[in-house]
């Protein structure tokens, strides 16, 4: 298939999965090798010289794992996919192929906590710099920018203030300082949001999220708007070893033919039950874009195809309140990540943002009684009903 040459939802279904040509299996096969047989050794000396595009070593490429990267890349009407062993392994990728000694990276403050620390304290070590921003604020992504500065980092919505990020508005600012614009669009998965479309000039997910959607795979995708950026990514991945297991692929490529289908199903629960908190007498604040309170609720109208599943919300009683409705609820599971079929509930400020320390929390928007909750397919009033009973027990 072609970009554009049919919906989304059919493209979820079929892209990058067309049945097995030996076989005429309507699954796409895992090809669990490590290793490919090479007719010849002129054949072999042509696949390393780049003169035949067959495969070689699972590493440098796989027929399964090909498919997953067609696939999500039709999705995101991108050129190219690059799958990677995790979300971080993804992440990595894209700061070791385009920082280096003397390079800055300007990113969205309140990002996922391991990519900040990634560039804080691991980046930094080999002379890389970076700047964190509101990147909801263009003059604050302005002021940042440097001479020396590569590449714009963007996470909209951001994780877990669901601050939105105007992506076309910031491609011009990455054009016009002459930086590469990267977007982790792991919140709305493509289903939502096209950052490519809107300027971006790679994108990124965790596809242990959305994409995948049931919780039991770890797994990241890159998708480049050229072949150049695809080449100079997938040569950085190929040496640190960040591939993707066939196996790990094929999982994904099962996820992701329910991906339109569970957005939506845990978006419309998300809607109500985001309506029905921010009327609650012990929530102080939420925070959902299809709420017209949220600050960027326009904005998100129009970058997004929908305001999503994840909402944010402050209880009152800060985190003593946050840790009674936690240890309380009985159907949304107490777990970090997000995206899975199920209802998943998190302290950031304790679990996945614990490494920034209070300070940068502070500045990121990220209070000490932030809840996250990622709003899973079930059936909306036993989502309510167990929220409802935790919220009691405040």
């Amino acid at each position: 298939m072609k970009h554009g040459s049919v919906k989304l939802d059919t493209a979820c279904i079929h892209a990058g999965q067309a049945p097995d040509k030996l076989f005429g299996g309507v699954s796409v096969p895992i090809f669990q090798s490590s290793t490919f047989a090479f007719e010849d050794a002129a054949q072999g000396a042509a696949r390393f010289s780049g003169k035949d595009d067959g495969y070689k070593y699972t590493r440098i490429g796989n027929p399964t794992t090909s498919a997953l990267e067609c696939c999500i890349a039709e999705l995101e009407e991108g050129f190219a996919g690059l799958a990677t062993a995790t979300g971080m392994a993804a992440i990595s990728t894209v700061f070791m192929t385009f920082l280096g000694a003397g390079k800055h990276a300007v990113s969205t403050g309140s990002v996922y906590g391991p990519t900040r620390t990634l560039l804080e304290k691991e980046m930094s070590r080999f002379g890389v710099e970076s700047t964190f921003v509101d990147t909801a604020d263009l003059a604050s992504i302005e002021k940042a920018i440097k001479s020396n500065t590569a590449l714009i980092y963007v996470e909209t919505p951001a994780n877990p203030t669901l601050a939105i990020t105007d992506i076309a508005a910031v491609s011009e600012i990455a054009k016009k300082a002459g930086v590469l614009l990267v977007v982790d669009n792991t919140f709305c998965s493509p289903v939502l949001q096209k950052p490519l479309k809107l300027g971006a000039d790679i994108v990124l997910h965790s596809m242990t999220k959305f994409i995948n959607g049931h919780s039991d795979v770890v797994a990241g995708m890159l998708v480049a708007k050229n072949a150049e950026l695809r080449k100079q990514m997938h040569q950085v991945l190929c040496q640190t070893g960040g591939t993707i297991d066939p196996h790990q692929a094929w999982l994904v490529l099962r996820g992701v033919k329910t991906l339109a289908l569970r957005v939506k199903a845990g978006q419309a629960n998300a809607m109500r039950l985001a309506v029905e908190l921010e009327k609650h007498p012990k929530i102080e604040w939420v925070k959902y874009p299809g709420l017209q309170s949220h600050p960027q609720y326009e904005l998100a109208k129009k970058q997004m195809a929908g305001p999503g599943a994840m909402i944010s919300f402050e209880l009152k009683g800060g985190v003593k309140a946050g840790k009674t409705v936690m240890d309380s609820v009985g159907l949304s599971t107490l777990a970090v990540s997000l995206g899975g079929i199920e209802s998943l509930i998190q302290h950031p400020a304790s679990m996945t943002h614990a490494s920034m320390g209070s300070e940068a929390r502070s500045q990121a928007g990220i209070s000490d009684g932030l809840v996250r909750l990622s709003v899973g397919c079930e059936d909306y009033e036993d989502i309510k009903a167990d929220l409802w009973q935790a919220l009691d027990k405040i």
